[in-house]
């Protein structure tokens, strides 16, 4: 039975060349040179891109930090603003003493430019002002 194809024999195809020892005895492949390749291998440099991707997410753009600060300042000037209605209105609300004191938690992040961080710093002084009227701070 004759079998063709890429597996099979071929008739007449010459078989390759034997290897032959010169020594003529059996020898084991030298184990250390493959030792020394696998050490050889480093880490892919993606994992270096990735760090580097990471540092930049941790390094805040002075506009952004600007911009959240101006938000958290007038975020806390529509909570005064909101007190002084309920206290007119003789409608006090413990829920807005609890967003005033939440407002002067995050007013006090610095935002890197010093005229908004002493606007930020009057608005602070006010919130607290009114926490110590309110019995509350």
């Amino acid at each position: 039975m004759r079998i063709y194809g890429p597996n099979g024999t071929t008739v007449g195809a010459p078989s390759g060349p034997t290897r032959r020892a010169s020594s003529g005895g059996f020898s084991l492949p030298d184990t250390t040179s493959a030792q020394e390749e696998v050490r050889s291998t480093t880490a892919p440099k993606a994992a270096a891109g990735i760090d580097a991707l990471l540092a930049l997410q941790g390094v805040e753009d002075p506009t952004e930090r600007r911009k959240r600060s101006v938000a958290r300042g007038k975020g806390a000037l529509d909570v005064l603003d909101e007190l002084k209605l309920g206290l007119l209105s003789g409608n006090f609300d413990a829920g807005t003493v609890n967003r005033l004191r939440n407002a002067a938690a995050s007013l006090k992040e610095s935002s890197g430019d010093p005229g908004l961080d002493a606007v930020l710093g009057e608005i602070e002084l006010r919130v607290e002002v009114e926490l110590a009227k309110a019995g509350q701070y």
